[in-house]
């Protein structure tokens, strides 16, 4: 039996190719042209060493995929509604990388986060390493890191030329990682040894490519200090038209910020709220954060080192996936395995990566610990497991690539829109608490502590991108008159209040918000969306389980794409195997 046949039925349904997916099979096999890295993690062979063109001509180069694209697109005759909510899909999320071009956005913006100096990093994170040849790969792509970043340098220069350089304390952040990169038994370093571990006649090439990777990445932080950062703005926030344009990217809908903002605050509120019930029932008249210290202290609800936090979130992963199969959503297959992993960066978060196209790579969840953090509190944890893992994105990803013959590759692949995926993750971890398995009161709390940060990122990232005046109940908090107008520095303040994490922890979060503008907030608003398709549902005599069924099958889609599709289409326009899940 192949591992296709393992998958649920349903996700195997039978429907012949359009037009439409032409369109869009080849504009994914064209995006996967021009990237190199994504074409690896996407399976494709003998691209594996090399990186995207990040200069101005790379940036072009997509310009003008997208605008063909577009054209063909507006020519074609859908045959069904899986191709009207293809065509819709693409529509919205081509025209919007086209409104960023126009805005003058590309592969000059440098963040901590999200920019080229991280991605030529963490292209090494997913390529094989099972085989002399995988270890050969890694090299050669290692020893191509200074193309690649004199590729981001010319464009960098470009962009300075008309008067385009990122804020100067995302180039700050940007520097420092580059020296943690760097330094002695930094990352390039750690790869270099890992490389000769894994093949030891390749050790005098690693070490010779990680010298000189080294000395590019010396070589552009360099740049960024003496050229970029003493012309850099230093001011922080966009303002409203481009935060619309983001926000609407981040989506893929149209919101009232105004409305939104208000709404984030008394959210927030009511979190607050939530905390302080559930401190009451740890301990009569304890505070929030007596009641925390009382969970930190608990000796049944700590881990010691990440050998043990690697290992409790497998099995709690694990316990998930075995518990939701068959009774709450349909998993089999390849979907069952889901691995956890320690990144090999230090940079703080936790984030997922999907399975390949033909799931021979798994569905990964990895925890970068900042360097330092030895000690874990579980119940600050548990909600984290579900949100990257069943039932969140390691269901939904592995939902869309499985229907990837039905759908075709860049809806199945391709497409990602953080408000459905991210509001899909945070709606997920609701369902677990309305299930049952966040009836701990710590893991209650450690969920409602993940909120906070949620609602409180759509106050902050609206409020500090917008210029608004700081929420009436906050100013006082704040120390600062009513109608103030948000500062980064005030930003910070109030995400400390709201985020219960180490120093760098929120430094991390904090830049993060700065330099990439409407994406933390697409987290809550997506939820609320997601919540808002739920009770439609409902209310119109649909089963939950169905619900679920019918969104996931439909992949990422821009949320105002995603309400079209639930409320015009029918469930399906193909019919399903008859074959049973277990052939």
């Amino acid at each position: 039996m192949s591992i296709y046949e393992e998958l649920p039925a349903i996700y195997r349904p039978q429907r012949a190719q359009s037009d439409v997916d032409a369109i869009a099979n080849a504009f994914y096999e064209a995006v996967l042209d021009l990237n190199p890295v994504y074409a690896t993690e996407e399976g494709r062979t003998g691209v594996e060493t090399l990186f995207p063109d990040y200069s101005p001509a790379g940036d072009a180069a997509y310009t003008e995929l997208v605008k063909k694209t577009l054209a063909d697109l507006e020519a074609i005759i859908p045959v069904d509604d899986t191709d009207l909510v293809t065509l819709d899909a693409m529509q919205e999320r081509l025209e919007l990388d086209l409104a960023f071009r126009r805005a003058g956005h590309g592969s000059w913006q440098l963040n901590n986060i999200t920019s080229v100096v991280q991605s030529v990093r963490s292209s090494f994170d997913l390529m094989n390493r099972n085989s002399p040849e995988d270890w050969g790969f890694i090299v050669g792509r290692l020893g191509n890191v200074p193309v690649a970043l004199a590729s981001l340098r010319e464009n960098l220069d470009s962009a300075r030329a008309e008067g385009k350089i990122s804020p100067a304390r995302q180039l700050r952040a940007v520097t420092e990682q580059i020296d943690a990169y760097v330094a002695e038994n930094g990352y390039f370093d750690e790869l270099a040894k890992e490389i000769a571990t894994g093949c030891e006649q390749l050790c005098d090439q690693a070490l010779e490519a990680a010298a000189e990777a080294k000395e590019a990445y010396a070589d552009l932080a360099e740049y960024i200090r003496t050229v970029l950062l003493p012309a850099a703005p230093e001011k922080d926030a966009v303002g409203r038209k481009d935060y619309a344009l983001y926000s609407r990217y981040f989506l893929g809908a149209h919101i009232d910020l105004d409305e939104t903002y208000a709404w984030g605050a008394r959210e927030l509120a009511s979190i607050i709220a939530a905390q302080q019930e559930i401190a009451e029932q740890i301990k009569p008249g304890a505070s929030i954060e007596e009641a925390k210290q009382i969970l930190d202290a608990d000796p049944e609800r700590v881990l010691h080192g990440t050998d043990e936090l690697q290992a409790w979130m497998q099995r709690r992963s694990d316990a998930a996936v075995q518990a939701l199969a068959g009774e709450h959503f349909e998993i089999a297959g390849p979907m069952l395995n889901l691995e956890c992993r320690i990144a090999p960066t230090h940079e703080g978060g936790i984030y997922y990566t999907g399975p390949s196209p033909d799931f021979s790579r798994p569905g990964r969840m990895w925890w970068s610990v900042p360097e330092g953090d030895d000690t874990f509190g579980t119940w600050r944890e548990t909600s984290t497991v579900y949100h990257e893992g069943v039932p969140g994105h390691h269901l939904q990803m592995s939902v869309a690539t499985a229907m990837s013959a039905a759908l075709n590759k860049y809806r199945a692949n391709m497409l990602w829109v953080s408000g459905h995926g991210e509001g899909w993750a945070l709606y997920a971890e609701r369902l677990m608490v309305e299930l049952g398995f966040m009836d701990d009161l710590g893991d209650r709390m450690g969920w409602l502590d993940a909120q906070r940060l949620r609602a409180a990122r759509v106050v902050f990232d609206i409020g500090v991108h917008c210029e608004l005046p700081v929420p009436e109940e906050w100013a006082a908090e704040l120390g600062v008159e009513p109608g103030t107008i948000w500062t980064p520095e005030l930003g910070y303040e109030f995400l400390k209040r709201n985020f219960d994490a180490t120093e760098d922890s929120v430094k991390f979060e904090y830049l993060r918000y700065l330099g990439w503008p409407g994406q933390a907030p697409s987290y809550k608003i997506g939820e609320r969306l997601w919540l808002q398709l739920r009770d439609e549902a409902v209310a119109s005599g649909t089963e939950l389980r169905e619900f679920h069924t019918r969104a996931l099958i439909l992949g990422s889609l821009g949320l105002d794409v995603l309400r079209r599709a639930l409320s015009d289409a029918p469930v399906d326009n193909f019919d399903d195997d008859d074959e049973d899940d277990d052939d």
